[in-house]
């Protein structure tokens, strides 16, 4: 167990750990720059040398920043929880995506030191069918969640140890085998 980062004091049966990636600050920077040329465009142009390639240089500057902005900021962070039941992964400042698995559905964990972005094809929520699942916001040390189904969940979070420990710890006490 662990204090609160921000010094509130959880329940007792609560573990709570996170990551964050602030370099994707920079790249939430780079889609809000892309979105500010697209409005730009669209101010600050004529709109008399041709309507339609115009059109399409606002949209796609604005979507292309969107996409970026968003999809960066999704995942500047992963937080974990894990309760006396379950665990539940939030990426972002909004806590989506967001999974929750039940410890009846988990066989055992591991500790992993090394999670890179690049074993899993960069940062976000991942599925690489050799590998399983993953929330990866930076590299580093990760909980590998070995599920009953044969699938696996890799979380990047900070004293990941600590959280495997608690996680195996809470696994002892329950019955062992796949819920039905």
């Amino acid at each position: 167990m662990r204090d609160h980062p921000h010094g509130e004091t959880p329940h007792p049966d609560v573990w709570t750990g996170r990551a964050t990636n602030r370099i994707q600050w920079l790249l939430a920077l780079a889609g809000g720059a892309c979105m500010a040329l697209g409005i730009e465009l669209a101010v600050g142009s004529a709109w008399t040398s041709g309507v339609a390639p115009l059109v399409m240089a606002v949209v796609g500057c604005i979507a292309a920043g969107l996409l970026v902005l968003f999809g960066t900021l999704a995942f500047v962070h992963v937080a974990l929880r894990v309760d006396k039941d379950s665990l539940e992964v939030r990426c972002g400042h909004m806590g989506v995506p967001r999974r929750r698995i039940p410890l009846s559905q988990v066989a055992g964990v591991d500790f992993d030191a090394n999670v890179t972005p690049r074993h899993w094809g960069g940062w976000g929520y991942r599925w690489r069918p050799e590998k399983g699942t993953a929330v990866v916001v930076r590299r580093g040390e990760g909980v590998v969640l070995r599920l009953w189904d044969g699938h696996t969940f890799t979380i990047t979070v900070d004293d990941a140890e600590a959280a495997v420990r608690v996680i195996r710890e809470r696994l002892r006490t329950r019955t062992p085998g796949p819920a039905h």
